[in-house]
């Protein structure tokens, strides 16, 4: 049966890359983007939910589907804060995980990060964790936490780690492979890859093949 699909994110690098293969996927019959803003995209299958995150009526309404690919993040830098940076990163994937559960939603995927954990002093990556701990109690019936290192990609905003990370890629060949950079390209199709055959239980994928 053609799948509906929830993308959480869809105005970021991965989020915005995911969204146009999941419309050029017979396998989803619907995308529905929950956005602050609409998106530039517009295609027949697409149905951009514009609403504030803090609405709950309006996400009880838009998170109705198969599955949630949830590709937000922020920057502290952006957020401008640690609280902030919390509840973009970890508060804002969790409240919609457990409302989408509550709607019957089986299938759950987050863009986390490599080294993500909730014991770890490093703040962004202890963050991260946090939101894998908390997506696990929810009790989907698969759960993915895609685990990507830098990305490589065109964003509309600069990300000076991420510039390096892509300059000096070929040299980062001699690193364990989950933490080389990927190409937000390659993490999309990923996702949809994992969504196709959905195994039960919490899944962490780090190390992409281009």
């Amino acid at each position: 049966m053609p799948k509906t699909a929830i993308v959480v994110g869809g105005s970021g690098l991965i989020g915005n890359l995911l969204i146009q293969a999941l419309l050029q996927d017979e396998t989803y019959s619907s995308v529905r983007a929950l956005v602050r803003k609409p998106l530039a995209i517009q295609h027949p299958k697409l149905t951009n939910l514009v609403l504030r995150f803090d609405d709950e009526n309006a996400l009880q309404i838009a998170l109705t589907g198969d599955v949630v690919f949830c590709c937000v993040g922020t920057t502290i830098k952006k957020a401008g804060s640690q609280a902030a940076f919390r509840a973009v990163d970890r508060d804002l994937p969790l409240k919609c995980a457990a409302v989408a559960h509550k709607n019957g939603v089986a299938h759950f995927q987050l863009v986390s990060a490599v080294g993500a954990k909730a014991s770890s002093s490093n703040f962004y990556l202890r963050t991260k964790g946090e939101t894998e701990n908390g997506l696990r109690k929810i009790g989907f019936e698969s759960l993915y936490f895609l685990r990507p290192s830098f990305l490589i990609g065109s964003r509309s905003e600069v990300r000076v780690g991420e510039q390096l990370a892509a300059l000096f890629a070929p040299l980062m060949r001699i690193f364990p492979k989950k933490y080389r950079p990927v190409k937000a390209a390659t993490v999309a199709r990923k996702m949809i890859e994992l969504d196709k055959n959905p195994q039960p239980g919490v899944h962490a994928i780090e190390g992409f093949d281009d």
